[in-house]
């Protein structure tokens, strides 16, 4: 499904009515598990994704299907508590089509989060990743069809999607609280299905250390409307065939609850110095 610039328009302007003059600054999109956050947003104003126009419901375990704007560690933030994938049957615009509204709201940067298989075997279970940069070549991308030149340009660079000084300021804030912070690429997957050992392998030759279902499409949208962006994956799991065991939702879950207050606690830290 392609969306045109009215229907863009006619979100935000939903939103913007609800805001009362309140402009979000960054915006964050919390992952499987990681939703937490938002409640710890000040003053919020919530608005349920089915009640705005042209939005799509989250159906994710972990995910509430909201947007919290407030007030977080002194930012005016737009907090999605949920986001939508590709595996619930929409297409990659409908799954980026949040970023882009956020964006006419006044968003200027994006904060992606995600629970991932973790693929780097010198690795664990539990770690956080900093996102450096992302595969994802074998499915559409959420730019295809007709460009909408209010958002950006036709063919747009994708050589930083991950913004260097973003990158820099999250490893300084995690060497002042002493998290211990992995560097690497997060590989996309559209699933539902979890990867196969064989796919695991692939993708750690071609240079994978996280896989995972979500993140890249709302990365791109992001980068084509000109937001900067830092990305933090919760490596929740080891990807399949590492270990000799099944991979589950709950492990998924288990693992977020686990991290909550060393992923929680990086997230803001890096939030007081943007």
């Amino acid at each position: 499904m392609e969306f045109t610039m009215d229907q863009y328009r006619e979100s935000a302007d939903f939103l913007r009515a609800q805001l009362k003059g309140f402009t979000p600054k960054i915006a964050m999109v919390l992952g499987s598990g990681l939703g937490g956050l938002g409640d710890e947003v000040e003053h919020p104003i919530f608005a349920d994704y089915k009640d705005i126009p042209h939005f799509k419901a989250s159906t994710a375990p972990g995910h509430k299907g909201r947007l919290v704007f407030g007030t977080l560690e002194g930012q005016n933030v737009a907090v999605m508590q949920g986001r939508m994938h590709h595996y619930e049957g929409y297409s990659y615009e409908e799954v980026t089509y949040a970023v882009r509204v956020l964006r006419l709201l006044g968003c200027e940067i994006l904060i992606v989060t995600n629970a991932a298989g973790c693929v780097n075997t010198d690795w664990n279970a539990g770690d956080l990743m900093l996102i450096t940069d992302q595969i994802k070549m074998f499915s559409e991308s959420p730019l295809r069809g007709e460009n909408l030149p209010e958002f950006g340009v036709r063919f747009p660079d994708a050589s930083h999607l991950y913004t260097p000084r973003f990158q820099q300021l999250a490893r300084e804030t995690a060497a002042e609280r002493s998290i211990p912070l992995r560097e690497g690429v997060y590989f996309y997957c559209y699933g539902p299905q979890y990867e196969t050992p064989a796919e695991i392998r692939a993708a750690r030759i071609l240079g994978g250390d996280a896989v995972g279902m979500s993140t890249a499409p709302e990365v791109i949208a992001a980068g084509h409307c000109g937001m900067e962006v830092l990305g933090i994956t919760l490596l929740s799991n080891m990807a399949a065939g590492i270990l000799d065991q099944p991979l589950s939702e709950q492990e998924v879950l288990d693992a977020a609850e686990a991290a909550r207050e060393k992923f929680t606690g990086l997230i803001r830290a890096c939030l007081r110095k943007m």
